[in-house]
């Protein structure tokens, strides 16, 4: 089953990212650069260097999905980060904004009630 939800943790990985790899040498990025498990339940968010290819890394019971979108127009707008950063957590309105094409820089979010 498809399962990206806004139960879920999202985490961008900052550094352009080599869209001919797959789920082993994403899951490599990972464990060598961010020190972190694949498998640990979070979605990770990889982008090439020319802003219009996204990779979506998801671990599932029993194996990974990867989901792949190449944009024919335009480029993903990403946030504001520091050069030294090498991954940033996005909320899951952030990621289906960012996917959507919608800039997420300027966007304020008004107040809610959270649990």
């Amino acid at each position: 089953m498809l399962a990206l939800s806004s139960t879920s943790i999202y985490e961008l990985y900052v550094p352009p990212t080599d869209m001919r790899k797959s789920f082993d040498s994403l899951c490599g990025l990972l464990q060598t650069d961010l020190s972190d498990d694949p498998t640990n339940g979070s979605v990770y968010i990889f982008i090439n260097k020319r802003k219009n290819k996204a990779k979506i890394l998801q671990w599932q019971s029993g194996g990974f999905i990867l989901y792949y979108k190449r944009l024919e127009t335009g480029v993903f707008e990403l946030p504001v980060y520091d050069d030294c950063v090498l991954s940033m957590r996005l909320n899951y309105t952030q990621l289906v904004l960012l996917i959507d094409g919608v800039s997420i820089t300027n966007i304020t979010r008004k107040k809610r009630y959270q649990k």
